[in-house]
């Protein structure tokens, strides 16, 4: 504990600054947000302002907080589900589609950068399928493979692509001169690929990994309000919008979504550095 305290106090004290500029950018933002809603809303300074018409579609903060806490303790009216429920249905969505995505596009993506012949037979369909958005797909998935694959297929394809090009250009982008100098010391070719390629690699695999995750966040949400079983924050939101017309609760779905979204993306930041520092790298 003394020494996980320890490391908190020196990040705090070497990171002072980037902590206050943080505070402030949130409270600035916190301000305006609410100055805002009150102009909406015609209340405060603007008291002699008519209510907008638009006012109910955009709450006060103190209020989405209000509601992002009460969504943990109180059942949604519409699924009758508390938010950890709705939370643990897209991480397991996003786990199951991040998980076949990875193991997908990371050994075909070192294959297709490291051979001209398999990047020739890869390429055109590359091509053919990246412009596509995801949620184009979407309707056919959940026709073809319901409501439980079906999402987890929009977000397959969400995180594919941007860990596939990634990991392209990262096997493409290695220094010549490693490999040969490996291979005058002697390195047979698995060694180069462990000791050279895979290394040299891996900040462009976790590039790919933190777009990834955070289009298929995107398309996770997405893909639940338009279909889903057994909840999900995004069919929580749906809900909110057109079931219950509750849009504090909308905005604090929204607030979830992105606190998982970072959760995720500062799990992984956490691997790289543990498997740099495995690999020697650090």
């Amino acid at each position: 504990m003394d020494s996980i305290a320890k490391t908190l106090s020196k990040a705090i004290i070497t990171n002072w600054l980037r902590i206050i500029l943080g505070v402030m950018s949130l409270e600035t933002f916190l301000i305006l947000w609410s100055l805002y809603s009150g102009w909406l809303h015609g209340d405060w300074i603007f008291s002699n302002r008519p209510l907008s018409t638009s006012a109910e579609f955009l709450p006060y903060p103190w209020d989405v907080l209000s509601a992002f806490a009460q969504s943990f303790t109180v059942r949604d009216p519409v699924s009758n589900l508390y938010m950890t429920s709705h939370m643990y249905a897209s991480l397991k969505r996003i786990f199951f589609g991040f998980v076949l995505a990875f193991c997908l596009a990371v050994p075909l993506g070192l294959l297709m950068g490291r051979s001209k012949n398999a990047d020739a037979v890869g390429k055109p369909i590359l091509e053919l399928f990246r412009p596509i958005p995801p949620l184009a797909w979407a309707p056919l998935f959940l026709i073809a493979l319901k409501f439980f694959w079906g999402p987890i297929a929009i977000v397959f394809l969400g995180v594919f692509f941007p860990i596939l090009l990634n990991v392209i250009l990262g096997a493409k982008s290695v220094d010549p001169m490693l490999i040969d100098a490996a291979r005058a010391l002697g390195a047979r070719r698995r060694d180069v690929f462990a000791k050279v390629v895979l290394p040299s690699t891996l900040p462009y695999i976790m590039t790919g990994v933190t777009v990834g995750l955070g289009v298929g966040w995107m398309c996770i949400v997405a893909a639940e309000m338009l279909g889903a079983v057994g909840g999900g924050v995004g069919y929580y939101i749906y809900n909110m919008v057109y079931q219950a017309g509750m849009y504090d609760k909308v905005y604090a779905g929204m607030a979830v979504i992105g606190l998982l979204s970072v959760l995720t993306t500062g799990v992984a930041a956490l691997f790289e550095r543990r498997l740099t520092r495995w690999m020697g790298m650090k």
